[in-house]
């Protein structure tokens, strides 16, 4: 893992991303601090699963609800005038 500045980063960026492709992780800093990094691709998409799990399915979202099953209304149906 190598540590670069932005300024050397905009200058040699082709280098870094061979770096990248080789996987290395480039950790990039501003004024002496990280505030990126170039990782390989396979690295960025792991990261993309873990931080954005996918959306929970309506049914699945009902089926964690805290008071369990809901009961069915037995009344009949009214019916509408069209």
């Amino acid at each position: 893992m190598s540590t670069v500045s932005l300024k050397d980063a905009k200058a040699g960026l082709s280098s870094y991303v061979d770096d990248a492709i080789k996987g290395e992780f480039v950790t990039i800093t501003r004024h002496g601090k990280p505030v990126a990094a170039l990782v390989p691709l396979e690295a960025a998409r792991i990261a993309q699963r873990t931080l954005k799990p996918g959306r929970p399915s309506f049914a699945s979202y009902l089926k964690r609800f805290p008071g369990g099953e809901f009961e069915r209304n037995p009344s009949p149906a009214r019916d509408v005038d069209l």
